[in-house]
């Protein structure tokens, strides 16, 4: 049916005039045409709601949010930044939780948030756009709408950075602006044109100054922390597909708006699956680690009867038999993880130094020298030929491979810590302690360098600073220092 240009009402059907009788008649008295008394018919609007209850969902959603604030300030104490040891088991969006299982995570999201500045944002615009939507699509059309783009909006910030938590209603106010605009734009609404354009271009600041501002705040903020950039693009983007289809395809309120918003569910449950198998496999690994409590072989064996064709699985597990010196077992699993991905560079690497602890370094030798092969100047390749030909007492041609590895790629520990094994082997005591503290200065101190550094500082004749080394490494270790 055409809509009146005045008004925006619907016409009756094979009306070729574009003015409704009401607008005529309401003209007409305007000018005086009219005799007065002649009484202009009342017709209510057709976006107003009859017949429903006074408190709104949008009022239930706004007080549901803020009681589940109140909820996480008395637990934690505090009423901003919330840290991630609350916002976790109230139900935060965490691919860590979600993606092995958790997806009731995707809805508790959206009714957390990491502070009272952040509620206080999302709460306003929920209450603006909230109750603008709900007057115009319908109490249970607005609740699915809600509801789909906030999932919508949870997937996408899971599947974006799946290690990066997500709390708050954004994700699902920026499906409703989507769906208003797109819904606007399409002519779901008989609204007056006076009040499209308005609503319309509020809708598209509202939207662009979001988006803008998310992606400022990160940029100078703190990176990729702070605004979650992923769950508004996704909310947004869901809900102008979703406010499309309903003005296109079902713009009355009929079993056709089911249909489609069946069809949407859908699509969101099947990129929920996408996001799981693109995802799910590190963080569900991730997990039986974290929950393993001091068996993760029981944990990894169960995943990889799982997927037995997933090369995570099989190198997580290749990992807990070498934690457990279970060698003969983590050699077979980090061949396996080359079977299926034979540019693993880290299960070449692993299982070098399986090979070096069972005692045979002509293949770990070779194993480190298909890494070369691969790239010559791979610095997992250089650094395990170094541990083999240390281990074969080859001092000399070590600590040169252990500097092309470091010259490879800095970010490696141990490098140093080995090359200064060699050098203490040599006698050479002064390279040994500088290598030793060049360890220190870039990935940090531990007992065992500590320890090396006494040794060295000993050899050296430097008895006072040996005993401070070991001092320190009684200290780091939790123990008391040595007494002179």
């Amino acid at each position: 049916m055409a809509n009146c240009i005045r008004c925006g009402r619907q016409l009756p059907p094979f009306k070729f005039r574009k003015i409704c009788q009401w607008c005529v008649q309401h003209e007409a008295a305007q000018r005086g045409e009219d005799a007065d008394e002649v009484r202009q018919r009342v017709i209510p609007a057709p976006w107003v709601q009859r017949g429903e209850s006074t408190i709104t969902l949008t009022h239930v959603l706004f007080g549901a949010n803020v009681a589940v604030y109140l909820a996480m300030a008395l637990a934690s104490g505090k009423f901003d930044d919330f840290p991630a040891s609350v916002a976790i088991p109230f139900g935060a969006n965490y691919g860590l939780y979600t993606l092995s299982g958790q997806w009731w995570r995707l809805v508790t999201y959206m009714f957390l948030h990491g502070g009272i500045w952040h509620i206080g944002f999302n709460m306003w615009c929920l209450w603006d756009l909230g109750q603008l939507c709900e007057s115009l699509y319908g109490r249970w059309t607005y609740a699915a709408i809600y509801f789909l783009t906030g999932i919508a909006a949870g997937l996408t910030s899971v599947g974006w950075n799946p290690g990066v938590m997500s709390v708050g209603a954004s994700g699902a106010i920026f499906g409703l602006a989507g769906a208003l605009a797109a819904s606007y734009y399409l002519g779901e609404f008989s609204l007056p044109s006076a009040a499209i354009r308005p609503a319309l271009r509020s809708l598209m600041f509202f939207i662009g100054f979001n988006v803008l501002f998310g992606i400022g705040y990160n940029v100078f903020f703190g990176g990729g922390g702070g605004v979650d950039n992923a769950a508004h693009i996704g909310g947004l983007i869901s809900g102008l597909i979703l406010g499309a289809l309903i003005a296109r395809f079902a713009p009355g309120h009929d079993t056709r708006r089911v249909a489609v918003l069946g069809v949407v569910a859908l699509a969101v449950l099947g990129g929920g699956l996408f996001v799981r198998q693109w995802r799910g496999g590190p963080m569900r690994i991730a997990r039986a680690f974290q929950e393993a409590q001091g068996n993760p072989v029981a944990q990894m064996q169960l995943i990889v009867r799982e997927e037995p064709n997933s090369p995570q699985a099989h190198f997580a597990l290749a990992q807990a038999y070498f934690a457990q010196q279970q060698f003969p077992k983590a050699e077979a699993e980090f061949k396996r993880v080359l079977q299926l991905q034979p540019t693993n560079t880290g299960a070449h690497f692993d299982l070098g130094i399986v090979y070096l602890n069972e005692k045979r370094p002509d293949n770990a030798a070779n194993t480190f020298k298909q890494l070369l092969a691969q790239d010559a100047n791979s610095a997992d390749g250089h650094y395990g030929l170094g541990l083999v030909l240390a281990d074969q007492a080859k001092y000399p041609e070590a600590i040169a491979e252990f500097k092309a590895a470091a010259q490879g790629d800095t970010r490696i520990s141990g490098i140093y810590y080995e090359m200064g094994n060699a050098y203490a082997k040599m006698k050479r005591y002064d390279d040994a302690i500088r290598s030793y503290q060049t360890e220190k200065e870039k990935n940090g101190d531990d007992p065992d360098l500590e320890l090396a550094l006494a040794d060295a500082y000993q050899a050296k004749g430097m008895p006072q600073q040996a005993q401070d080394a070991k001092n320190q490494a009684a200290q780091l270790k939790g123990g008391r220092p040595d007494q002179e």
